[in-house]
């Protein structure tokens, strides 16, 4: 790890301190993804040849999931790609709402180079790219802003031919939004970019100067998507990752609302065979029980088809190629060599280095995982957040910092509630009466 930026290796670190999933950075501490990467590097290829794709991960909390996502995340920018991941909620992103799910999207839009928000970079970046590719044609001069604009406008109905054809709006929001930018009308042109995001209460003045009327809505939302991927190819981006995390929340809502969800999912897994988001690649996320139980996939047959994988085999025997991704969770070997890559990448950025490499050696770090698994009930799945934030904040920081300070005599595992989520809270639960419903 001697390659690793200190800067890179503190922001990995800080995260796993405070108990969250680093944004990046990922791939210096993953532990069992080396199987997947060459099928999903593959796949992401495709799609930004203009393919399209899905996955469905599913594994228990703790399993990895968010953690797989944004690793994926992180290749799929490396290849130039933009990610956005949207937390599907009951409440702030149902499902069954294709025009919510599409502006939480955009929200969370990120290419290698810009953090969310990136839409609107990739707005000007998609402007620039037009001019640039008329401009080396050679047949219009810079410095003729007329011509120019009108040979842009040109290539821009040309590029947008087919959306124009099946969502006319969003080809007469991006028309209008070049020109409000050419002409300098700065409030006009973030109107449109906020419509053009999916953006509620957008101003009617802003609206009016593109021709266009009202917010989108569920069936817009499809066509939407089809015209960002067309302004993400054209500013340098061949695809899209969209990460849809926690669906299982499905599970919890009225029976029509999780109904309607399923069956929005189904629509877009069969726009995706159609051919209609080339570059697009969906993963979702999910427990097992969403996947398999009467109150998820299972309730609507043609989705339960599209999604059907066999995992009676061994999990050692899973395909990559499959549609879905079973992830079995950590076990303790596998916690233990969590906690080795970190402490590793910790050596990096340490004041003392040799100190914490002896100080918590592999014994240590098994010891330690095996403490804050029993800690949990046992439950080994339930256990890598904790223990990387134990494991980080609780001994390798006061290694450091402490010339005397010796993790197997001074330090003593400790789980307070209040640093504990609902999940491990139930796991560390003691009697039936510790244990939290979520009743409603």
């Amino acid at each position: 790890m001697t390659s690793i930026s200190p800067a890179r290796r503190r922001a990995v670190l800080a995260a796993l301190r405070r108990g969250t999933v680093p944004e990046s950075g990922l791939d210096l501490f993953a532990v069992g993804l080396d199987r997947l990467a060459p099928t999903l590097d593959e796949e992401l290829a495709s799609c930004a040849s203009g393919g399209a794709g899905f996955k469905a991960v599913r594994g228990e909390y703790g399993a990895g999931k968010t953690f797989l996502a944004r690793w994926l995340a992180e290749r799929a920018k490396a290849s130039g790609m933009a990610v956005s991941e949207v937390q599907v909620s009951e409440t702030e992103t149902p499902l069954h709402r294709l025009e919510t799910v599409y502006r939480r999207l955009c929200e969370n839009l990120t290419t290698a180079v810009s953090p969310p928000s990136a839409f609107r970079s990739v707005l000007d970046s998609w402007m620039f790219a037009l001019e640039e590719d008329v401009l080396a044609e050679g047949e219009v001069d810079g410095s003729d802003a007329e011509r120019l604009g009108d040979a842009v406008d040109a290539l821009l109905e040309l590029r947008l031919g087919r959306i124009a054809r099946t969502t006319p709006g969003y080809a007469a929001g991006l028309r209008g939004y070049r020109k409000a930018v050419a002409a300098g009308e700065s409030d006009v042109a973030d109107g449109l970019a906020a419509w053009l995001a999916g953006q509620p209460h957008v101003a009617a003045a802003a609206k009016r100067a593109a021709k266009v009327k009202g917010d989108i809505d569920h069936f817009q939302a499809l066509g939407f998507l089809q015209g960002l991927l067309t302004v993400l190819r054209d500013a340098g981006h061949p695809g899209l990752l969209l990460v849809l995390d926690e669906i299982e929340t499905l599970q919890r809502v009225r029976g029509d609302v999780r109904e309607k969800g399923l069956n929005a999912l189904r629509q877009l897994l069969d726009e995706i065979d159609a051919g209609r988001f080339p570059g697009l690649f969906l993963v979702i996320t999910g427990t097992p029980a969403f996947f398999d139980g009467q109150q998820g996939v299972q309730r609507l047959p043609p989705l339960a088809q599209r999604l059907a994988t066999d995992f009676t085999t061994d999990p050692r025997f899973d395909s990559p190629r499959a549609v879905q991704l079973r992830l079995p969770g950590f076990d303790l070997v596998r916690l233990g060599e969590l906690g080795r890559a970190v402490r590793d990448l910790y050596v990096g950025v340490a004041r003392n280095p040799d100190r914490v490499s002896s100080a918590v050696d592999d014994s240590y770090i098994a010891q330690l995982a095996g403490a804050v698994t029993g800690g949990l009930g046992g439950q080994v799945g339930v256990a890598p957040r904790v223990f990387l934030r134990k494991l980080v904040a609780d001994v390798l920081d006061r290694v450091d910092e402490h010339d005397d300070f010796d993790p197997r005599r001074h330090y003593q595992l400790t789980l307070a509630r209040t640093e504990l989520t609902e999940v491990e809270r139930n796991a560390a639960a003691r009697t039936a009466d510790d244990v939290e419903l979520d009743l409603p």
